[in-house]
């Protein structure tokens, strides 16, 4: 069966019989019908946060078809609650980007899946729907003070940072020209879109601590700069209060259940490759609250999305992950040792070994966080045991120990060894959390310390733009800021066609964003794109919906 014929075919539990494993009150949710509903962050308790158990899945660089985190930490969530963990998966919500483009949507898949899929691949509770709208109300009064007579700040259009969003992948919004059609219409000015999950109106919401951070950090968002010199803020066209109101209930994190019946949060969407890839610091902290572990994964590879929930999201929020569980597959594996799209299933000792030297510089990655992961080789049918057992015992020369995960084939009972290595790893006690880079240093050491001890790279080049973006970064005195960057998930240079484990080679910046609401800089590495366009078959063409709403071809 597909993936949404398996999800169609389960039977839900009530929403409130899932909040009743987690000892909350029906009163206490916001119901949005039978099998969704909402957690009112009133709930969280910072002492409960502290005590329990945080497990990050993250993974080595991937195919463009991805590999599998939010399935195996679905999967590692079955099987947790099997052995008898208290256990709650944390996520990010899916992009109708990637649903309608290529990677497909972001539920799971297999038996390790959160329902109901297809509304969670979708609408689901209307939050980047809010976030969209927040978003857009601030580029409305931005043209709308730059439109008049009495009120105007005096905004260069030239020197306007803010784009507007929406949650489609569309490349012909990237670059467009607004205000055409005469007075009445507004000023002519160059503008575009990015999409919704790379609006700093998503960053915000992942990483806001309650409502009132939430507000402050919208004030923040810098908009560009007057005439005279002086930088335009959010809070200077009164923007704030607006915004908060249209984002009051998407900050309340979403409680759904997997196909077993399991508690599941799932809220925010940023992307890893253009924002910080995690979901929010809220819904973390509320399966924290209420669980006494917590699964939740970071987008693309380690380099990428590990890299920023450690050094952005825990620090922010004082976050220490017990353990951490790397997913590999051996397409992925192939895919590194030469293997072609097409070849991605061909059974091939050679290539995979080639592949390793890519899981072993995220194995040393994790390690120079202070970890000692678990590694979990996420399999396909097409997997022989020969290239399992060479995975395994290239992990046990390093010390770490290698699980195979069925999480997709059988659910949680094909996750219970994954379950077990996770739980002693946390007993062992000896995973320690390290700050790769201080807060405080130079923008360029924190840059060329993510480069050369996560990337292996030998150096980092600055463009001239660059160059005078990290003045204006200086001047508005945000070079305090962690660093987000953007960067390809295709290797771990800013060049897509080095696989494996490239050496010999430097990084350059193209040009800097800052996000000074959400409270990072970001650097961009090469020729990211913050919206997307789509591949020439896009899903979309795949998916049908019959006359009583069945929906077919969804994934």
């Amino acid at each position: 069966m597909t993936d949404i014929e398996i999800a169609q075919s389960n039977t839900m539990e009530h929403i409130r019989d899932i909040a009743s494993k987690l000892n909350v009150k029906e009163d206490d949710l916001e119901l949005y019908g039978k099998y969704k509903a909402k957690l009112p962050i009133r709930l969280i308790d910072e002492d409960k946060v502290a005590n329990n158990n945080l497990i990050l899945v993250t993974a080595l660089t991937p195919t463009p078809a991805g590999e599998g985190k939010t399935t195996i930490s679905i999967g590692l969530t079955e099987g947790l609650n099997k052995i008898g963990k208290q256990t709650t998966v944390v996520l990010r919500e899916p992009s109708l980007g990637p649903v309608f483009g290529i990677k497909g949507g972001a539920a799971g898949g297999g038996y390790s899946q959160v329902v109901p899929m297809e509304d969670i691949n979708l609408h689901f509770t209307g939050d980047f729907a809010a976030i969209e709208k927040a978003n857009n109300l601030l580029s409305a009064l931005i043209d709308n003070n730059i439109q008049s007579r009495t009120r105007s700040l005096g905004i260069d259009p030239r020197t306007i940072a803010w784009k507007r969003v929406m949650d489609l992948n569309d490349r012909a919004l990237r670059d467009i020209t607004i205000g055409l059609g005469g007075t009445a219409n507004g000023i002519p000015r160059q503008d575009g879109f990015n999409i919704t999950a790379a609006s700093e109106v998503m960053a915000i919401l992942c990483m806001a601590k309650d409502f009132s951070d939430l507000k402050q950090r919208l004030r923040n968002i810098y908009v560009g700069h007057t005439f005279d010199g002086k930088p335009i803020y959010a809070k200077d066209l009164n923007a704030e209060n607006a915004m908060a109101i249209l984002l009051k209930d998407a900050i309340n994190p979403n409680l759904v259940q997997t196909l077993e019946g399991n508690p599941a949060i799932i809220h925010g969407g940023p992307f890893a490759n253009i924002a910080q890839g995690t979901n929010t610091i809220l819904a973390t902290k509320m399966g924290l609250t209420l669980s006494n572990y917590v699964v939740t994964e970071a987008g693309f590879g380690a380099d990428l999305g590990a890299e920023k929930f450690l050094n952005i999201k825990c620090v922010s929020a004082g976050l220490k992950p017990k353990a951490i569980v790397l997913v590999a597959t051996i397409r992925a594996l192939r895919h590194h040792g030469g293997a072609t799209k097409e070849q991605y299933e061909d059974v091939n000792l050679e290539r995979v070994e080639k592949g390793l030297s890519n899981l072993e510089k995220h194995i040393e990655n994790m390690k120079i966080f202070g970890f000692n992961p678990v590694v979990a080789i996420n399999t396909f049918l097409t997997d022989s045991l020969k290239e399992i057992e060479l995975i395994q015992k290239f992990c046990s020369a390093l010390n770490v120990q290698s699980v195979v995960a069925n999480g997709f084939a059988n659910g949680g009972e094909g996750m219970i060894e994954l379950a077990e290595a996770v739980v002693k790893s946390v007993k062992l006690g000896k995973n320690n959390f390290k700050q790769l880079y201080d807060w405080d240093a130079p923008v360029k050491e924190k840059i060329e310390t993510i480069a050369k001890e996560i990337y292996g790279a030998d150096g980092v080049d600055y463009s001239k733009i660059a160059i005078r973006n990290l003045k204006k970064i200086e001047d508005l005195g945000l070079s305090k800021l962690p660093i987000c960057m953007a960067k390809t998930q295709k290797s771990f240079s800013d060049n897509d066609k080095l696989l494996c484990r490239p050496e010999g080679f430097r990084v350059t910046v193209r040009e800097f964003e800052f996000a000074a609401g959400a409270g990072f800089l970001i650097p961009i590495l090469g020729n990211m794109m913050r919206m997307p366009g789509l591949p020439v078959v896009p899903a979309s063409e795949r998916m049908t919906i019959d006359n009583d709403g069945k929906i077919s071809g969804l994934s």
